[in-house]
């Protein structure tokens, strides 16, 4: 296994960001049995979980006249527009049922505040308000983070992008991530996830090297 200063963070695996879901990611399950056997090689695991108030502001049906994906300018920016999706205590909110990483020792809520979107497992989206994550992380001694889940190009790219920012070291497994690619949005955040230092590796890189 791993060691005890690295943690593997699968980022917003439920059944509404799934094939069949309010705002399915393409192939978004596919990696599933992929993230169950590197789950197993992690000591430690924490999970992030959309969870959204049935009247959040980035859900389009808030917004008269306004159809998903588009965007709207909000105090802290502009913002996407997208489905109702990952409604609290909602079967799309739940965990994928073929999730089995029994020993995640963490369960992240993000995206609960009415007003603000929340992309990263670290800060809203004005980018000041933290989850309270890093504070975890730290106090448990975790120093290096493995990112898997969906999608690459928003709440993957957002969280690893914090992660680097604070001081920890940073892979993204990107064979076990699956993107949205909204307008060339997947390009653009694995270039800026290069540009930041972050490590774009995959589970097969990891096992070659004898770290899983």
């Amino acid at each position: 296994m791993t060691g005890d200063s690295d943690l593997l963070l699968v980022v917003d695996m439920q059944n509404d960001f799934c094939p069949g879901g309010a705002l399915a990611v393409p192939g978004g399950d596919e990696m599933l049995p992929l993230i169950n056997r590197i789950g197993r090689r992690f000591a430690h695991v924490a999970l992030t979980q959309d969870w959204h108030p049935r009247d959040h502001r980035s859900f389009a049906s808030q917004h008269a006249g306004m159809r998903p994906f588009e965007t709207i300018a909000l105090s802290y920016g502009a913002q996407t527009l997208w489905p109702d999706h990952c409604v609290q205590g909602s079967e799309g909110a739940s965990f994928h049922r073929d999730l089995d990483i029994p020993h995640a020792e963490l369960i992240l809520r993000k995206g609960f505040a009415r007003e603000i979107d929340s992309y990263s497992a670290f800060f809203e989206n004005d980018r000041r308000t933290p989850t309270g994550l890093a504070s975890y992380l730290r106090e448990r001694g975790f120093r290096r983070l493995y990112l898997a889940g969906l999608a690459t190009d928003y709440c993957v790219a957002y969280s690893a992008l914090d992660a680097i920012r604070l001081g920890f070291a940073v892979i993204v497994l990107e064979d076990a991530c699956r993107a949205i690619d909204l307008a060339g949005s997947l390009a653009r955040a694995m270039t800026e996830m290069r540009r930041a230092g972050i490590v774009i590796g995959s589970t097969a890189d990891e096992l070659e090297d004898g770290r899983f």
